[in-house]
């Protein structure tokens, strides 16, 4: 019997984390009450999955600030010398603006998720940065120009449809809270909460040195605009899916609105990004085994035949996930606060 199989989720942990992927920042008392439960129960069993990394909740930018021209998303594949991937993933992984690093299979050693403020910050930190580090040998960056759908949107299944309904009454973003400039404080808010989620007002007014009514109403206009999206996420062994497959496809231009429209209905999918390069759509998908990724891949080839799939990659070792790091087997281990702010601007 593996580590893994002796410290599953059971019900009642899938039903928690299923709650707090619905209403992260949402309070004991009413995590609990949707699930029949007391708060005291529901935040030791939330501390218990927390203390040995099985489970943790993240936030990060949204896509309407890029969308909004307030940064730009990118992902760069990196070849690495031989003998030198650990030491130059453990350090992309100190990167603050570096969200992800994955060591991947196939035609590159490690992909990065990359948060600039603009392509000419970007171009700077490839050349100036990548280009130096000792250990790379080639780097190759993709801009992305649309995100369709990002992990924030997957569940799992253990909840019912009263619960679901329940949880999801509050905290959606609001049609007439306009996307707006962030701020310095802005900025040290969602580093603060890319490391933890459900961090107190408290917590977040001693890191910015603000009052708590201030980091109340910054976040709430944040997360009101949409701005930042905050996700609740379990160690890879522990879920139904553990294997990540990326893909890269080719998609007429008039055609890609309708077929991500199709991509992103597969529950599988975690990631679908309209890309300017070589091929123009990227998706990350979840699957159940190796063997469930080539037949994911005849079933998107059924209900997607615009979609054309010219190259693929299975995450090896998925070392830092939305600035937090992960250990050989998917566990959680530590985070790095996503700031994007560090880099100039043009």
């Amino acid at each position: 019997m593996t580590q893994d199989s002796v410290h599953a989720l059971d019900h009642a942990d899938q039903a928690l984390v299923h709650a707090l992927q619905i209403a992260p920042r949402a309070g004991w008392a009413r995590i609990g009450a949707a699930l029949g439960m007391d708060a005291v129960t529901v935040a030791r069993r939330w501390n218990r999955l927390t203390d040995r990394g099985a489970a943790w909740i993240s936030c990060h930018p949204a896509p309407a600030l890029a969308a909004s021209g307030q940064g730009c998303l990118a992902f760069v594949e990196v070849d690495c010398a031989n003998g030198s991937l650990l030491p130059v993933a453990r350090e992309l992984s100190a990167e603050r603006h570096v969200s992800a690093v994955t060591h991947v299979s196939g035609d590159r050693d490690l992909l990065l998720t990359v948060m600039a403020p603009d392509p000419v910050a970007l171009t700077r930190w490839v050349t100036h940065r990548l280009g130096k580090m000792d250990g790379i040998v080639t780097t190759r960056t993709q801009l992305a120009s649309t995100v369709y759908t990002e992990g924030s949107r997957w569940r799992l299944r253990a909840l019912g449809g009263g619960q679901i309904a329940r949880l999801a009454a509050e905290g959606t973003p609001s049609p007439d809270v306009p996307v707006f400039p962030l701020t310095a404080l802005d900025h040290c808010l969602m580093a603060a909460l890319s490391v933890d989620g459900r961090a107190t007002y408290r917590t977040l007014a001693d890191v910015c040195e603000v009052s708590p009514d201030t980091v109340r109403r910054r976040t709430g206009r944040l997360f009101a605009a949409g701005m930042v999206q905050t996700r609740c996420e379990v160690a890879r062994p522990l879920s139904e899916w553990p294997v990540s497959v990326i893909l890269w496809g080719t998609v007429a231009p008039a055609d890609l609105r309708a077929v991500s429209a199709l991509v992103t209905g597969m529950r599988e999918v975690r990631l679908c990004a309209a890309v300017i390069a070589r091929h123009n759509l990227k998706l990350v998908a979840w699957v159940r085994s190796l063997d469930d990724a080539q037949r994911f891949e005849v079933r998107l080839a059924e209900r997607v035949p615009g979609l054309t799939v010219a190259d693929r990659a299975v995450a090896l070792w998925p070392m830092k996930h939305n600035g937090h790091l992960l250990d050989e087997r998917g566990y959680h281990v530590g985070a790095v606060p996503l700031d994007v702010s560090g880099l100039p601007h043009a």
